[in-house]
């Protein structure tokens, strides 16, 4: 009876895995991006506004960063999926995660490059300044490239944990790798098994995200003084 136990394990997640793989390919890895690259313009955009020079603006930067990183990311998701039909607004599944994560994304990473921003020689801004340039083009000739370097890092972890937040899109039924491992779940009986390699395929794609940040870091060493 164990080896046919054994046996049925086997067969279920050699049937599995293939369909996991393809929601991975297909629903986490697009959400992913897209949510991080919308979210990576609309922090750069709420970091400047925090430091800007105008007070409203930076009143509503303050205050959406706020918002959202006090609230959990699932209450959000919740807020937008399935609380904003009662008011008349309706956004389908994939597009109502595109926004929560969006909008996580956003407000974290909007720290991140604040700080990057923040930890540039104030040196750097009066040499851009002695040479004639505007503070525009100080910030977008020297002071922003140095701050690509300093965000760099922080920056790639919060993209290989938003690979890891897209499992709670499954609560707003979006098809990703987590919703597709609780249907066979529901089919197989086996939620161990099933969670475990749906962690293996997170794992996998983690991994490799790791090793790509590693190799841009590295890339980026050439513009560190030494």
């Amino acid at each position: 009876m164990a080896g046919t136990h054994t046996q049925r394990i086997i067969g279920i997640l050699m049937d599995s895995f293939l369909p996991l793989l393809k929601a991975g390919i297909y629903f986490t890895v697009p959400l992913t991006i897209i949510s991080f690259v919308l979210g990576l313009i609309l922090a750069f955009l709420t970091a400047l506004a925090r430091l800007s020079g105008i007070k409203p603006l930076r009143a509503i930067a303050a205050f959406y960063v706020w918002i959202v990183r006090g609230t959990p990311l699932l209450v959000q998701l919740f807020i937008i999926f399935y609380g904003l039909p009662s008011i008349g607004v309706t956004i389908n599944n994939f597009p109502a995660a595109v926004i929560g994560f969006t909008l996580s994304v956003g407000a974290y990473n909007s720290e991140i490059i604040r700080a990057a921003i923040l930890s540039v020689a104030k040196g750097q801004w009066e040499a851009a300044y002695s040479i004639g340039m505007t503070k525009r083009q100080a910030m977008r000739r020297i002071i922003i490239p140095q701050a690509v370097r300093v965000s760099l890092p922080p920056l790639g972890n919060s993209f290989i944990s938003l690979v890891k937040d897209t499992s709670l899109a499954a609560v707003i039924t979006v098809t990703e790798m987590f919703e597709v491992a609780q249907e066979i779940t529901a089919a197989t009986y086996e939620p161990l098994w099933m969670y475990i390699e749906a962690a293996f395929i997170y794992l996998m794609l983690s991994t490799v995200l790791t090793y790509l940040q590693h190799r841009m870091e590295r890339r980026y060493e050439r513009y560190v003084a030494k």
